[in-house]
């Protein structure tokens, strides 16, 4: 079966960087939308970003001017670079895609901000 695998996570310091990536094993037709979710100890999971197959973009209003999420089509690949980290981006962030009905998601990847 298909699977999404996620990998650019780890720790860094407020005001740091971290760049994420998420592509399917296995061979798959393109993914329509694709995107970045996260939760929190104990919170909801809440989007991040989306990206459709043309490239239309969609931003939570929290990581807008500070996150930028991108895809390369022919590698089935997402991307999200995150620029100017604060504690409270502190998640596990999980990449989802779909392809007609169904969804797909990825196992998460830990993200942590130190202060």
């Amino acid at each position: 079966q298909v699977q999404l695998v996620e990998s650019g996570g780890g720790l860094v310091q407020a005001g740091g960087s971290l760049r994420l990536s998420c592509a399917p094993s296995g061979h798959i037709f393109l993914f329509n939308s694709m995107g970045w979710y996260r939760q929190a100890p104990g919170k909801q999971r809440d989007l991040v970003a989306v990206i459709s197959a043309s490239g239309v973009t969609n931003y939570a209003d929290s990581v807008k001017g500070r996150f930028t999420i991108s895809r390369d089509n022919a590698k089935n690949t997402v991307y999200l670079e995150m620029n100017s980290l604060q504690p409270e981006d502190t998640a596990v962030y999980y990449c989802r895609a779909d392809q007609f009905t169904t969804l797909y998601w990825g196992q998460g990847t830990q993200v942590t901000v130190s202060s």
